[in-house]
């Protein structure tokens, strides 16, 4: 049993977790999938013998991790099929490990810590020398912590025995750590270089406090079959974090005049739900998952450089829990990606007469990997 949880904690260290997709920069939200953990084991006591008395360990440790490649260009929801054909397409390599921790007050009251570990790499044409079909490409990367999260949950209904549901909210603060003016070298030449901010989308951070509200929700049909939902919303004020958007160039007057030369500090929200079949230890299950940076915010100005987005995925994934252990494994699917107008995009729109709206990379899909462990 030692060795297979050792291949587990692995195996989340190479397929580590991140919630961006591709172009579109979305920041890891690792503590969700803690909190699903949270809400298996709950199930399981649920579903299990009603006169159990049931355990509260006081810590809940999590390691979670996403691995995806993004490299499909969508203008709205349309996808740029020519890209790919071309090899002018823009390559995002994600992956990151959020380790999280929550400590249990009382019988309704916990607190967790979320901290990001990331390693991102891209790969483009049209930063470097050319975008000219056959033109040489070059990468650009980034490794460190991300943004850490730390969040108060209560349950609003607690997980007892004999009930029907359960239902966790969570209140948080997001921390501006991770490093938000990551720099690489761009190569103007195929000999001659300089260095800038990389790309928004492997960004370590954003560059804004921020807080976070969320939802996790369980409900049992019968013995065998259940619901699971969760909601969570990132509300970042800051309106944009300075960081120039030229790479290590100048701005074109355009980008000043529309604020693009900058990037922006966006919100993002996530949507889960769907059903669970648990059998002894082990839970399949099946549904739908959306995740959106949102073009307008709801606290601030929408000013910068964002790519706004949003992923409709089915979502089939497994639980298997041993004892104080539970492993898991996601693996979303893409069934729709857009990418609609920024407000810079508005901006420019409104101002020449003429509809402008950029273009976003996005992943086929992700694998998602975790263990968590109850003491």
């Amino acid at each position: 049993m030692k060795k297979y949880i050792l291949s587990i904690l692995f195996l989340a260290a190479l397929y580590t977790k991140s919630y961006s997709q591709g172009c579109v920069a979305i920041r890891t939200v690792g503590g969700l999938n803690t909190m699903e953990h949270a809400m298996h084991s709950g199930m399981h006591d649920m579903m299990g013998d009603s006169t159990k008395k049931m355990e509260t360990p006081k810590w809940d440790l999590n390691i979670s991790g996403r691995y995806f490649k993004s490299y499909k260009h969508f203008n709205g929801t349309d996808e740029v099929k020519q890209r790919v054909a071309d090899g002018t397409d823009v390559r995002n390599f994600s992956r990151t490990m959020d380790i999280t921790l929550v400590r249990q007050i009382n019988n309704e009251w916990s607190v967790g810590i979320n901290l990001p570990l990331i390693s991102n790499e891209r790969t483009s044409l049209y930063e470097h020398v050319s975008n000219v079909k056959g033109s040489p490409r070059f990468a650009t990367s980034s490794q460190g912590i991300g943004d850490i999260r730390i969040t108060a949950y209560k349950w609003l209904i607690a997980p007892k025995a004999g009930n029907k549901g359960n239902l966790l909210g969570g209140i948080g603060v997001k921390l501006p750590t991770g490093n938000y003016n990551v720099t690489g070298i761009f190569h103007n030449t195929l000999t001659t270089t300089r260095v800038g901010p990389v790309d928004q989308s492997i960004q370590l951070g954003d560059g804004g406090w921020g807080m976070s509200v969320e939802l996790n929700g369980f409900r049992s049909i019968n013995n065998t079959w259940s619901l699971y939902s969760n909601a969570y919303y990132l509300m970042n004020p800051r309106g944009n974090n300075g960081v120039s958007t030229a790479r290590g160039g100048v701005p074109s007057a355009a980008a000043i005049k529309y604020t693009s030369d900058v990037m922006s500090v966006p919100d993002q929200y996530l949507l889960r739900a769907g059903t669970n079949w648990t059998k002894n230890a082990t839970t399949l299950s099946l549904g739908a998952r959306y995740e959106c940076i949102p073009a307008d915010d709801l606290i601030g100005d929408n000013t910068g450089f964002r790519r706004p987005g949003n992923v409709l995925a089915l979502e089939p994934g497994a639980n298997y829990s041993y004892k104080q252990y539970n492993f898991y494994l996601y693996a979303p699917i893409a069934l729709r990606r857009e990418r609609p107008q920024s407000y810079p995009d508005i901006v420019r729109s409104k101002d020449t007469g003429v509809f402008a709206r950029g273009d976003a990379a996005f992943a086929d899909y992700s694998i998602n990997i975790g263990v968590g462990y109850k003491f």
